[in-house]
């Protein structure tokens, strides 16, 4: 049996005594202050001050285990050393200079990115958020290809501007935006929900083939491309079946398309076993997305494309403010080197895996789970009032979530109907916060 209150591992910080004000008082401000839409987890919402690796803290001082990274955002670990002293210097130097100017750092940066990148993707477009790269690679696609027509895939999110809202099928995150006219979903190759299982050896074809039947029924036959995430992020972390972006992407290019990746959630050595989410369906795209992990947390992300495709932006001026300058391209840098130094993609790999097994083993324990599914340190715990019926238990899913916060562990919460548990961590967590992690899930999943 588990321990009542299970323990954080032991960690050598101590944060800074807080003096500001209340959570209450924060919380009122908000309110008046700050727009509606902009949600907060939990019945009483917690207030964070301070963070450091793995962990955060709130104003009371209580350390929590980031078990979602701050969505997926932070990738080497919380105000890092060198990623913190990068900033520090550049801001001590120079914080803005934009791209009509030369900078050193933005053109270093350039290079060191591309070069983690596979085949002809070595050309580089900085800019502020993933919204903002998915919206430029659609710009991208159609000045390319001449054609408007975009098939994206249900149970989507590629972003929150208004063209970005029309990739995404999620009805939680769509609003009804003109945008969408030419945009198209398929079927989302979603093993424990679709209608091909994990039982079936041909489930990535058929899937695929229904982009086919999307381009052959909704378009005129000539598309200007197809874009998936590798791993549906806010969709419940769902990993395609093997062959689905191999399929798809010849079919979307066999009608004129160009195929783009949205690696906002999975790069960067998150999956463990490959760099690129991409690479773990043995594809190389022709215009890769990327944001949050990028940067640990600073407003940077990127969209990388081949010579070709980005020659299409010459065409007419186009430019970016703050993408790419100096601050956040020191940042961008510190983070590659970072996950090198540290092998963190290793470290997502081996306690990925770890945290799965133990997955596996709570969900035999547990009729509450009907799936556990994942790559490395991005994992998702499907919850289930039924598991015949795959009814999704979303009141479930919530106290899980408000248990484990209160057991002093973050989760997030995914999927149509918010009935899925997310984990993405820092690929800085060790042994024994995965221990502490499967820990406080046994004991939540087990209260909910």
């Amino acid at each position: 049996m588990p321990a009542a209150t299970p323990t954080l591992p032991p960690f050598d910080y101590t944060p800074a005594p807080y003096a500001g004000p209340t959570a209450d008082a924060v919380l009122a401000l908000r309110r008046e202050f700050l727009n509606p839409g902009i949600f907060l987890y939990y019945q009483r919402p917690i207030m964070l001050v301070e963070g450091r690796m793995q962990y955060v803290w709130d104003e009371a001082g209580r350390r929590y285990l980031d078990g979602l990274g701050g969505i997926v955002t932070v990738s080497v670990g919380h105000c890092h050393p060198k990623v913190v002293a990068a900033a520090n210097r550049q801001n001590a130097t120079l914080q803005h200079s934009t791209t009509i100017y030369l900078q050193p750092h933005v053109a270093e940066y350039a290079r060191m990115l591309a070069s983690k990148l596979p085949g002809g993707l070595k050309v580089c477009y900085f800019v502020n958020s993933g919204s903002e790269a998915n919206d430029l690679a659609l710009l991208m696609a159609r000045a390319f290809t001449g054609n408007h027509d975009i098939v994206a895939l249900r149970n989507a999110y590629h972003g929150g501007s208004a063209s970005t809202m029309s990739l995404t099928a999620h009805s939680t995150w769509k609003f009804n935006v003109p945008h969408s006219f030419g945009v198209h979903h398929a079927l989302s190759p979603y093993p424990y929900r679709g209608p091909y299982g994990y039982d079936d050896a041909e489930a990535g074809r058929k899937y695929a083939d229904d982009v086919k039947s999307v381009i052959d029924y909704a378009t005129s036959g000539q598309i200007a491309g197809f874009i998936a995430e590798s791993i549906q992020g806010v969709g419940g972390f769902v990993v395609f079946p093997d062959g689905y972006l191999e399929r798809a992407y010849a079919h979307a290019r066999a009608a004129g398309g160009v195929c783009i990746a949205d690696e906002v959630q999975t790069g960067f050595g998150r999956t463990g076993s490959h760099y690129w989410g991409f690479e773990t369906q043995g594809v190389i795209p022709d215009i890769v997305t990327m944001a949050k992990g990028i940067g640990n947390g600073a407003p940077l992300a990127a969209v990388v494309t081949t010579p070709e495709i980005a020659r299409t932006l010459a065409g007419r001026i186009h430019f970016n403010t703050f993408g790419g300058n100096p601050v956040v391209s020191a940042v961008g840098k510190a983070v590659l080197e970072v996950i090198d130094e540290e092998h963190l993609q290793q470290n997502a790999a081996r306690l990925g895996a770890t945290i799965l097994a133990g997955l596996e083993r709570l969900k035999a324990k547990h009729s509450l789970i009907g799936d556990v599914r994942g790559k490395g340190l991005l994992l998702g715990i499907e919850l289930v009032k039924d598991r015949a019926t795959k009814e999704p238990a979303r009141t479930e899913c919530a106290q899980v979530v408000e248990i484990a916060k209160d057991l002093g562990l973050l989760l997030g919460k995914g999927g149509l109907w918010g009935q899925t548990i997310r984990i993405a961590p820092p690929m800085c967590i060790t042994q024994a916060d995965a221990d502490f992690l499967l820990e406080v899930l046994d004991i939540a999943i087990g209260r909910a």
